[in-house]
């Protein structure tokens, strides 16, 4: 029985002109997980990654933490993310404002939990990205590529929505139900699967224990 740790990426650029980049504070939160995985003495069979800025930054600051000066990760096209603007330009064809005003933020995220549940649904197509049904083999494709390795812990860093569609795949959730887990998901949390030869089990959902200490209070994030 292996176990597979799926690590949403630290918090990016929410709101500037290159979202894909860690800010300061997803470096941090990336390097502190680090360290935690350290702590417990934890060391990775197999790390695999998306090919987005992001997810590199995230693996460099979780080896950082970890006193790793390398380590060989494996990059899937599949555990990318979906384009949040064309989600929701898909069902708000005007365009949002990009500065970050509470408003702003609240009102995107709510167009963006309404695109999403349309494009599950098979209601709209966000340009340039798939079908959500191929979305979702693209990432299933990478858990059957672990669930057949030899790995007994193998480290994973992605984005909300191919975590989302994970663990929606595991636990045979509904698209309303893989939404919310999508949009409740925390910067560097971590989701952890048990998988054998047949199957994965979800074991535990979006934990930040490199953060509990009231000295990384501030440093809870979602986007």
């Amino acid at each position: 029985m292996g176990i597979l740790y799926l690590v949403r990426h630290g918090q990016a650029s929410f709101g500037a002109d290159d979202y894909d980049q860690l800010s300061d504070l997803g470096l941090r939160q990336s390097v502190q997980l680090g360290r935690y995985f350290a702590s417990k003495n934890m060391s990775f069979d197999a790390v695999l990654g998306g090919t987005l800025r992001r997810h590199s930054q995230t693996l460099d600051g979780i080896r950082e933490g970890m006193g790793l000066a390398t380590q060989h990760s494996l990059q899937w096209p599949g555990l990318n993310e979906y384009d949040s603007d064309a989600v929701i330009a898909a069902i708000h064809p005007e365009p949002l404002a990009r500065d970050t005003t509470p408003e702003n933020y609240r009102h995107h995220f709510r167009l963006l939990r309404a695109g999403l549940l349309q494009w599950m649904l098979g209601n709209s197509q966000p340009q340039g990205m798939p079908s959500w049904q191929t979305f979702g083999q693209q990432v299933v494709a990478v858990l059957d590529h672990v669930r057949r390795s030899q790995a007994e812990r193998v480290l994973l860093v992605s984005s909300g929505g191919p975590i989302a569609s994970a663990i929606g795949h595991v636990l045979g959730t509904p698209p309303e139900a893989t939404v919310e887990l999508n949009m409740r998901l925390r910067n560097t949390a971590i989701t952890e699967f048990s998988f054998g030869p047949k199957r994965h089990t979800l074991l535990t959902y979006n934990t930040l224990p490199h953060l509990e200490h009231l000295d990384f209070a501030q440093w809870v994030s979602h986007a």
